[in-house]
């Protein structure tokens, strides 16, 4: 059981990451009309990872000052999750094996 739920909480991050990877450069490629935001399936897609980062990124870009229109909050998050990540897979994570097997 104890696996399970390290295995469950390292996908999570990991999905979170690419999540906001894939947000940053899909924000990127509206910036420089690369693609049309317009177009149905891509305002989909933009929809759902605006939907699943704005939890991180809402309250990131209320504290951090956009340094002249360069938003950098994906880039905070991302070493914020990854530093979480290690501090979790090396403290709790062992303990959660060790108790629950």
């Amino acid at each position: 059981m104890g696996f399970a739920l390290v295995w469950l909480v390292n996908a999570v991050v990991t999905l979170m990451i690419w999540c906001i990877i894939a947000s940053a450069i899909l924000s990127w490629l509206f910036a420089f009309d690369v693609i049309n935001p317009r177009n149905r399936f891509v305002g989909q897609i933009a929809y759902v990872l605006d939907t699943v980062t704005r939890p991180i990124l809402g309250p990131l870009q209320r504290v951090v000052p956009s340094l002249g229109g360069i938003d950098i909050t994906p880039i905070i998050a991302l070493l914020a999750l990854q530093f979480l990540s290690v501090l979790f897979n090396r403290t709790v994570a062992p303990m959660l094996i060790m108790s629950l097997g």
